[in-house]
């Protein structure tokens, strides 16, 4: 479960930051993960208050922005749903479909006391 390290990794650098401006508490904290990104977001919430025990993020909330994954296509210029990798559009056949959203693993926004 990669997830895990992630997870801890997610809490590292969220604390740092918060220190780094003489915050004293995290009340909550906004990410997102991408469908395509290799992440379980059920596995990260579940392992976000062992890995907040202890630190400025304890007791914080933990908000998941899911992002569906999207291509868009080389050839026909049509963007798609994408549920796992492909390079097939399935529009027009092509193997020209490239990924444009759902690799996404960041933190966008704490909020802090």
């Amino acid at each position: 479960m990669h997830e895990l390290g992630i997870t801890r990794n997610i809490v590292e650098i969220a604390e740092q930051h918060a220190r780094q401006q003489g915050v004293s508490r995290v009340t909550s904290v906004r990410i997102e993960i991408g469908a395509l990104s290799g992440v379980i977001p059920e596995a990260v919430e579940f392992a976000f208050e062992a890995c907040s025990r202890g630190t400025l993020l304890e007791n914080a909330q933990l908000i998941i922005d899911r992002i569906p994954g999207r291509g868009r296509c080389d050839d026909c210029g049509r963007e798609s749903e994408m549920e796992r990798y492909t390079f097939a559009c399935p529009h027009c056949e092509s193997f020209g479909l490239r990924t444009v959203q759902g690799e996404e693993l960041q933190i966008i926004e704490m909020e802090v006391d």
